[in-house]
């Protein structure tokens, strides 16, 4: 019998992968809270209606947290059914990375809250803060230490609740985001490519486009710093929309170069589910076709680092992704950052 053609792509990492120790993900989990808000109610709220927030958003639902549910909550949730789907024990995990904006608290870090929630003891834990773009960040870090022999298993988990820091008086935002969290199981897979590549990228010059001024140590929170409301998201709409199509285009055809794929070649493609606009206009940039790209933009909103992960676990689960595909991750979000991932699953 013949054997098959090899795969006529190239994993980048090769020439550095001395070991041969490459990364996969071997499972992924999410979960959204059960509140739905629909545009309808968000009507009664500010001056804006269904029509306005779907033609310019294609967003219909998303979900809010309870007020006893913290990040860390969802981030545990979405851990445990990752870790279940992946046949792996809390005692396996060597590490666990949380992409959040929206921690429990300043410090202790929320992957430290989710290592005792899941009862993890083993674990090293820390929070990455990279936006939008932390899921990716997340799994290009976590894939490092896979890669470099240091650890066998790693939990990346992207969680927001963002329901606590949208102003929702401002209409402009407030219809935009949701809560929910994404997780990934990273670990060496025998005979597969796994991560292929990780293009990651930022651009503090425009750190003002899309930001949360206050709270930190730059403007501690006062009375003064309440009233202006400055402990909510602040956007300029226009920048991130023109920064986000550009930079999600740049990152995965820089990707694709680097794996030498077309964009044809790719199963699906996931994007931040920022918008749907922004989605449009980057499928059309890169010249894919549309059924290729897997969007809940509409039925969970922005969920910032959780956006792709609760997006890549609902395409595994509807039968979009399996093994041996070949798909596309690509992100945009505040700092500026960005970033784009392609994945042998």
């Amino acid at each position: 019998m013949s054997q098959p053609a090899p795969k006529k792509f190239k994993n980048p990492r090769a020439k550095f992968n001395f070991q041969g120790r490459t990364c996969s993900v071997v499972g992924v989990g999410s979960y959204l809270p059960e509140r739905i808000l629909t545009n309808a109610e968000l009507e009664k709220l500010v001056d804006t209606t269904d029509e306005w927030i779907t033609t310019r958003t294609g967003i219909k639902d998303r979900r809010i947290a309870a007020k006893n549910e913290a990040t860390s909550d969802l981030a545990m949730h979405a851990a445990v059914r990752a870790m279940a789907k992946s046949n792996v024990t809390a005692e396996q995990l060597d590490l666990i990375i949380v992409a959040t904006v929206t921690p429990d608290m300043f410090f202790p870090s929320t992957a430290c809250l989710v290592q005792r929630k899941i009862g993890a003891h083993r674990a090293a834990a820390f929070d990455l803060e990279a936006a939008c773009s932390g899921f990716i960040y997340g799994l290009e870090i976590g894939q490092q230490f896979i890669m470099s022999r240091t650890y066998d298993t790693v939990l990346v988990i992207g969680a927001e609740k963002l329901s606590t820091i949208v102003d929702w008086e401002d209409r402009n935002t407030c219809v935009l985001f949701g809560d929910g969290a994404g997780a990934a199981i990273l670990q060496n897979r025998p005979h597969s490519h796994g991560l292929l590549t990780a293009v990651m990228g930022a651009d503090g010059g425009k750190a003002d486009v899309l930001s949360l001024p206050g709270g930190g140590s730059r403007c501690p929170a006062t009375a003064e710093s309440v009233k202006a409301r400055l402990h909510y998201i602040h956007m300029d709409g226009k920048e991130t929309y023109k920064n986000a199509v550009q930079a999600m285009y740049t990152a995965a055809q820089e990707a694709l170069r680097r794996c030498e794929i077309h964009i044809s070649q790719l199963k699906c493609i996931i994007p931040h589910q920022a918008n749907r606009r922004i989605i449009d206009a980057v499928t059309e940039r890169l010249g894919a076709r549309p059924e290729q790209v897997f969007v809940n933009v509409d039925r969970c909103g922005n969920t910032s680092a959780a956006s792709v992960a609760i997006a890549l676990d609902e395409a595994v689960e509807s039968g979009r992704i399996k093994r041996g595909d070949l798909i596309l991750l690509v992100v945009f979000g505040a700092g500026l950052t960005w970033g784009a991932a392609v994945i042998e699953w």
